[in-house]
């Protein structure tokens, strides 16, 4: 797997929704070389304040030349990056982890919560890109419709035929949980594999789902990391047995099957 550090200049910065922005780099090693369920590590401030790097997952690649970033404001460094503008240089280590695996897929699902889908637009383009791509179905879900920002409309750019929505205010499609939209938009007779992104119990409410009809299911976790390669062990998850020693999510993930974590 390669792995690149690269110095990638902001082309453009967007603010799609209240505190949640979307950079586009140009970063040629790492936009070439990602695959959907990746991420990188992005240093905040060349000095030491932040002292650590944030990681954030790839939203798209765009050609072999450029990659987007999406993320939240939700502290200093993430601060920092929301006021850079285009010509500034972001240090950037990647792409990063496994991503999700796609073989042999004749129908997938795509469910994703808040900045949970921000991985699953990259997943996407994958997926439509091939010759004969398999049934493509995707379920979103925010707290309110203004959080989705562009997206709906990016999802459905790309091609997707198949979208449903679910917020938590009912200011757009279902008025509840995303993961309760499982139920009413996945035919059982397929083989469903479902891929999902988001907080930890919408997540696990989709493992739960998934189990009940014997559909395969790969989560991307979220969590916080320090290094990213596996050194500061600060990404620890029990395995789905509970036994043996931790998974890390930036060296064993974010992706993995379902069963092989935890769902405490």
């Amino acid at each position: 797997m390669n792995q690149f550090e690269e110095q990638g200049e902001i082309v453009r910065q967007e603010q799609l929704a209240p505190e949640i922005f979307r950079l586009t780099l140009t970063a040629p090693d790492i936009a070439s070389n990602a695959r959907p369920g990746q991420f990188v590590m992005v240093r905040t401030n060349p000095g030491y304040d932040p002292l650590l790097r944030r990681p954030l997952s790839i939203h798209q690649t765009i050609g072999n030349e450029q990659l987007q970033l999406m993320f939240k404001v939700v502290g200093k460094g993430t601060r920092m990056l929301a006021a850079m503008s285009p010509g500034q240089r972001l240090n950037l280590n990647g792409p990063l982890g496994h991503g999700f695996d796609l073989a042999g897929k004749q129908a997938i699902c795509l469910v994703g919560g808040g900045m949970g889908i921000a991985p699953l637009y990259f997943l996407a383009k994958e997926i439509l890109r091939t010759s004969k791509p398999p049934k493509c179905v995707v379920l979103l879900g925010a707290r309110t419709a203004a959080e989705f920002g562009p997206l709906p409309r990016d999802f459905m750019d790309i091609g997707v035929k198949e979208t449903h929505f679910a917020t938590d205010d009912g200011s757009l499609g279902h008025h509840g949980f995303v993961a309760e939209l499982l139920k009413h938009h996945l035919d059982p007779a397929n083989n469903w594999t479902v891929c999902t992104c988001g907080p930890h119990p919408m997540m696990k409410a989709v493992v739960k789902e998934c189990r009940g009809h014997g559909w395969q299911c790969q989560v991307s976790l979220e969590t916080m990391m320090a290094c990213g390669i596996s050194a500061c062990l600060g990404c620890a998850v029990p395995r789905g047995d509970l036994s043996g020693p931790y998974l890390h999510v930036c060296k064993d993930g974010p992706v993995f099957k379902a069963e092989e974590v935890a769902w405490l």
